[in-house]
């Protein structure tokens, strides 16, 4: 499912297409795919120094993954989480982006390993804000259980977008 987005600048108004927040892939998922990661999931000890190996490799990928568009850093960051499956519900509130992830499509992985999988989630979240807003702060990450969804990302120090 996709979604318009009518923009008014000056000129000729141009139409906009993305992915809806709410959209589902159709079909049968690739298996193998799930069950690789699942297996590198649990190959991956969460070991502290694991972890900061593990979050660094995210920012890494977080970075690569950073759109090169002009949209807000807020709306790149909503279109990204999106594309990935996560179906965000975002709000700016004085100043602070919060977002609620409906959905886990790393759910299998996170049944296997969730220390290490939600570590490379966050330090993606970082990477993001390197490319997208080096000055904003990533205030809170919180996972959830994966199969409930409702993972928290708050980030502080976006600028908003023009209204």
């Amino acid at each position: 499912m996709v979604h318009r987005r009518a923009e008014r600048p000056r000129g000729r108004p141009r139409d906009e297409w993305a992915i809806a927040p709410t959209a589902r892939p159709g079909g049968d998922r690739p298996h193998a795919y799930g069950a690789l990661a699942v297996w590198l999931a649990r190959a991956v000890p969460a070991t502290p120094a694991r972890l900061r190996e593990i979050e660094a490799t995210g920012r890494r990928i977080g970075r690569e993954l950073t759109p090169s568009g002009t949209a807000p850093p807020a709306q790149a960051i909503g279109d990204l989480l999106t594309a990935l499956g996560f179906q965000p519900q975002i709000e700016s509130v004085e100043g602070r982006l919060q977002c609620r992830l409906g959905n886990c499509p790393y759910r299998d992985s996170v049944r296997a390993n969730q220390d290490v999988v939600c570590t490379l989630h966050r330090g993606l979240t970082r990477g993001l804000l390197d490319g997208l807003a080096p000055g904003a702060k990533l205030d809170r990450f919180v996972p959830h259980d994966p199969d409930q969804a409702g993972c928290e990302i708050v980030i502080e120090g976006l600028v908003p977008a023009p209204g």
